[in-house]
């Protein structure tokens, strides 16, 4: 096993016992005999995940000084947030795949599909109030929810973004596009988290802002090696559908670079690819040969490694502690993973 893999395989281990216990809570408050909705919402919300955004709420919260118990609320309300977007998202997309099973509007369709997505976007309010209930000062409850409807707002702006990127083409979107959207779009949930998790742990306003730029980094990082896991990985092992990007002819980050290094012959072959005028499947075998040729993918996989490096540099403002060498643990992950 190589010196990668271990260290994936130790961050899994030391993030396992928390995503089991807010697992655990999803499934007691999202009871199997519910109704419709709650049907709906259990399925996204139960589906195989990695927990990521809620994990780095109650971390980031330890890490500053908090306590656990009193957070599960605020970090179950990002997760509710996140699986909302993700519903939405496979809606936008017309993905029928999602975390190795049909997506929930597969499932049960795009009328309910939608509507869950919207409840599960008013949960996550009614959720982040039960922390006052726990001891946490109303003030820093406020001040946490007003930090996650803006990551919210962001979030919906990244994805707006993306689609005017999608309509650029390669030719028309520049590296510098792309980090803002990604910063946007995957950056401000996993930003609002670490934020909202220090701010309800009462965490220095020091210690608040280096969670943020952690997290900030994180997002990057997590964007970057997201475009490229399908070159890395199987949809059957990543969950998703390989081809999506290609098909909705997005210029992913890889795509980006094989553009920018690439010469005039790659660059025409990236743009007749993503110009619709192909299957997603003839289009991703383009791409992935351009890309190859480049060097992109090499060149995406060392950028990715970059943002996860300055995301650990920003944790040395916190006090030494087990929740930051968690904290350090989620940004090697976020760039070695195989889904």
């Amino acid at each position: 096993m190589t010196a990668e893999a271990v260290a994936a395989r130790t961050a899994v281990q030391e993030l396992s016992p928390t995503a089991d216990a807010l697992r655990r809570e999803l499934d007691v408050r999202w009871p199997a005999d519910g109704d419709r909705m709650q049907e709906v919402a259990r399925y996204g919300l139960l589906a195989p995940g990695k927990l990521l955004r809620p994990l780095l709420l109650v971390t980031a919260a330890e890490a500053t000084g908090g306590s656990r118990d009193k957070v599960v609320p605020a970090a179950l309300a990002v997760e509710y947030l996140h699986v909302a977007s993700l519903i939405h998202d496979d809606v936008i997309d017309g993905d029928d795949l999602r975390r190795g099973q049909d997506s929930v509007h597969a499932r049960y369709g795009i009328p309910d599909a939608i509507a869950t997505g919207d409840g599960l976007l008013f949960r996550a309010f009614s959720a982040f109030a039960e922390c006052a209930a726990l001891g946490v000062p109303e003030s820093a409850v406020l001040a946490a929810v007003q930090v996650l409807a803006q990551a919210g707002e962001d979030l919906c702006r990244g994805q707006v973004q993306e689609s005017l990127l999608a309509a650029a083409g390669p030719q028309g979107c520049g590296l510098d596009a792309y980090r803002e959207m990604a910063s946007l779009k995957t950056g401000a949930l996993l930003r609002g988290a670490c934020r909202a998790g220090a701010l309800l742990s009462g965490g220095s306003p020091e210690e608040t802002d280096a969670v943020t730029a952690f997290a900030d980094h994180v997002g990057l990082a997590f964007q970057m090696y997201d475009d490229l896991l399908p070159y890395l990985s199987d949809s059957s092992v990543t969950g998703k559908p390989g081809t999506s990007d290609a098909g909705n002819q997005r210029p992913t980050f890889p795509v980006l670079l094989a553009y920018r290094t690439g010469g005039p012959a790659a660059r025409r072959r990236l743009e007749l690819a993503l110009g619709g005028g192909s299957s997603p499947e003839a289009a991703f075998a383009e791409l992935h040969e351009v890309l190859v040729a480049t060097g992109a993918l090499d060149l995406a996989q060392a950028q990715s490694r970059d943002e996860a490096e300055q995301a650990k540099a920003r944790l040395g403002a916190l006090p030494p502690s087990e929740a930051a060498d968690v904290l350090a643990a989620v940004a090697d992950l976020t760039v070695r993973r195989v889904a």
